[in-house]
């Protein structure tokens, strides 16, 4: 496991400290910014191993176990276990060994009887299986929604937090309930993130059904955030899932979908094979420009302003008064883009933000191409491909 892009990711080992309040559930003071990590799931899925992921070129913070890195039952005394072909060593060394890199280590499993690959799930041993995390060193648990009927998830992933609590390790907790019983109104004091939506497929546009059942697009996915950005902010985040970047997307895709997620201040989970990325895919993947607007410590989400003819522009304000903003084009055709900041106020009640371009001129730069772009004071003018983006960062003058 090499860490060769670390120090470019802006992503910073997470100051703890333990509340000590008597009403106090989870660690207040993790993920203040949204985690950045990696995930075996998009890539892998259950074909996890120790050779294999020890071979990772890991960057960001959290690398992070998907399903499938236990064995298929718990032991005599209810215990989970690694599986001992896939970790001879067991996870505690495997642990110590992710540590060792200067990385946070995550782990998966799921609120029901099973989890999604059908490995034994949580339901009625949480407080066994968190001291157990505990005492393996996890730092993140990403605790998915399988085989939970008649199981009620503000109660189930209430309980997960406690637990975690109670053990006294600091973890960044991950309710991974795809959105189906709206977290963001309830999780806030239970998790530092929570998936917003169903899962996530390598497709930009459009998905094709897999084994009877069809994941999200990036732009399904998008379409169902706006709703939801009050909801969001330092140390409790909406989660649209992991990122695609290098998984079969164009290079304009993937910009686009990175640019997106670091517009919606989400949580940036790799998922791509980092032993065979293209210098594409890490030039996407380690733009610190881009990541410093979703690592903004203002912690506000975008909102989409303006959305005609195939173009979008998403607007996130900024903490020291400045604002990125985001040209979308959505369609199949390359769009020429005339935008007159003079004619486009901005008011935003979430983050209280209100800027008349005709009173306020900020210098504009491209995050992508990094260059000075002019002024608000003149109409921006470009041309944009499909299913590409354009993101400037602007600062007062």
């Amino acid at each position: 496991m090499k860490i060769k892009f670390k120090s470019l990711l802006f992503a910073s080992l997470i100051s703890i400290t333990v509340c000590t309040s008597v009403y106090a559930q989870k660690f207040e003071e993790l993920a203040q910014t949204p985690p950045m990590g990696w995930n075996s799931w998009n890539t892998f899925q259950t074909r996890i191993d120790e050779p294999l992921l020890k071979g990772m070129d890991a960057g960001y913070t959290y690398f992070v176990l998907d399903d499938g890195w236990m064995a298929m039952e718990r032991d005599k005394d209810g215990n989970l276990v690694a599986d001992p072909k896939k970790f001879p060593n067991g996870m505690k060394e495997f642990a110590d060994y992710v540590h060792s890199k200067g990385l946070k280590f995550g782990i998966y499993n799921c609120a029901g009887t099973k989890t999604c690959a059908g490995y034994p799930g949580t339901r009625g041993y949480e407080y066994q299986d968190a001291r157990l995390y505990a005492s393996w060193g996890v730092d993140y648990l990403k605790f998915d929604w399988c085989n939970t009927e008649g199981i009620n998830a503000k109660e189930a992933y209430t309980t997960m937090s406690k637990a975690i609590r109670a053990a006294g390790r600091p973890m960044v907790f991950s309710l991974c309930e795809w959105g189906q019983h709206m977290p963001w109104k309830w999780a806030k004091d239970v998790g530092q993130l929570w998936r917003s939506t169903g899962d996530i497929g390598n497709a930009f546009e459009k998905t094709e059904e897999r084994n009877g059942w069809k994941p999200l697009s990036v732009l399904n996915i998008l379409d169902r955030q706006d709703s939801i950005r009050q909801y969001a902010g330092p140390g409790h985040w909406n989660d649209p899932d992991m990122l695609e970047v290098g998984n079969g997307m164009s290079y304009n895709e993937d910009k686009a979908h990175f640019s997106l997620w670091c517009m919606l201040a989400a949580p940036l989970m790799a998922g791509n094979d980092l032993r065979k990325m293209s210098e594409q895919t890490r030039s996407v993947l380690t733009n610190k420009d881009i990541i410093a607007v979703d690592q903004d410590p203002l912690g506000v989400e975008a909102f989409r302003y303006y959305a005609a003819d195939g173009l979008e522009v998403w607007v996130k304000p900024l903490a020291n008064n400045e604002l990125a903003v985001c040209f979308l084009n959505r369609s199949a055709i390359p769009l020429n883009v005339s935008y007159d900041w003079k004619q486009h106020l901005i008011n935003d009640a979430v983050s209280k933000t209100s800027v008349d371009f005709n009173q306020s001129h900020y210098k504009l730069r491209d995050l992508w191409t990094k260059k000075e772009t002019g002024t608000t004071n003149k109409i921006f003018k470009q041309t944009i491909n499909s299913h590409d983006v354009v993101v400037l960062r602007l600062t007062k003058e």
